[in-house]
């Protein structure tokens, strides 16, 4: 991808499936990897290997459920590798349930992780792309928050509610050159996954379900995230802004 060599990226939940993809995939086109999780190790282990690839990283610890954590680790990002240029929110979080079942302690958590934190990281890096005048945000949201998904409605609220952030984000500051767009991935066989569809038979018949519901006949792999993404936070996306683009197998034909 063109203009990504040298560039500063911090990819939230780097240390998971879809992140840890995201961000090898940054390290190889020479970008210098902000690599934030709350799982320090696991941040460390993606780092290292970015780096061992003879790319560029270094991993941060981050609560992203902790505006003032949030600001911490920008704060240490930007001392150590520069003004950020590229912003990935990925982090998230989901457990399946029917809504009326739950209660408001797991919707908290939900809330938490999946909107509440990329609102912190948007205010804690955004600020100073306006101010420099360039920048580029790619969030990561789910086609739950475009089509809806059983058993998982307070997940469905907090992607649909980014979305929409995205796109007002997007319009309010277009004039500064700050490109904001959404990339939501179907099923994807990732952790998260295997969380929201939980063990035995009920999770496999889950997993059977979302297989079957894919036109291309199979889950999404972590590796098939990492090029819509790197394509946004490219030159090559340079005219592109408050755009959703699934990456779902079809699952979902938006237009």
């Amino acid at each position: 991808m063109r203009g990504l060599e040298g560039k500063v990226v911090i990819v939230t939940g780097g240390a998971g499936g879809i992140g840890s993809a995201i961000c090898r995939r940054f390290g190889e086109e020479r970008a210098s990897v902000a690599v934030f999780d709350i799982n320090r190790e696991a941040a460390e282990a993606i780092a290292a290997e970015i780096r061992s690839a003879g790319g560029k990283a270094r991993a941060y610890p981050v609560d992203l459920t902790s505006q003032d954590s949030a600001i911490t680790a920008v704060t240490a990002a930007e001392s150590e590798l520069g003004p950020i240029d590229v912003l990935v929110n990925n982090a998230g979080w989901d457990k399946a349930g029917n809504f009326l079942d739950t209660e408001k302690p797991l919707w908290d958590k939900i809330v938490a992780i999946n909107l509440y934190g990329a609102l912190y990281m948007h205010h804690a890096v955004v600020k100073g792309m306006r101010d420099r005048g360039r920048g580029r945000v790619i969030n990561v949201a789910s086609d739950a928050g475009r089509v809806g998904s059983s058993g998982e409605a307070v997940y469905s609220f907090c992607k649909g509610g980014l979305i929409s952030f995205s796109k007002t984000m997007a319009r309010e500051l277009a004039r500064q050159q700050i490109n904001i767009n959404v990339v939501c991935p179907g099923p994807t066989d990732t952790p998260l996954l295997d969380d929201i569809c939980g063990e035995g038979e009920r999770g496999e018949k889950l997993r059977t379900a979302f297989t079957r519901a894919v036109p291309f006949g199979r889950l999404g792999q972590p590796g098939d995230l990492p090029g819509a993404v790197a394509f946004l936070a490219s030159d090559d996306a340079a005219f592109i802004t408050g755009q959703v683009m699934s990456v779902s197998g079809g699952l979902t034909m938006a237009g």
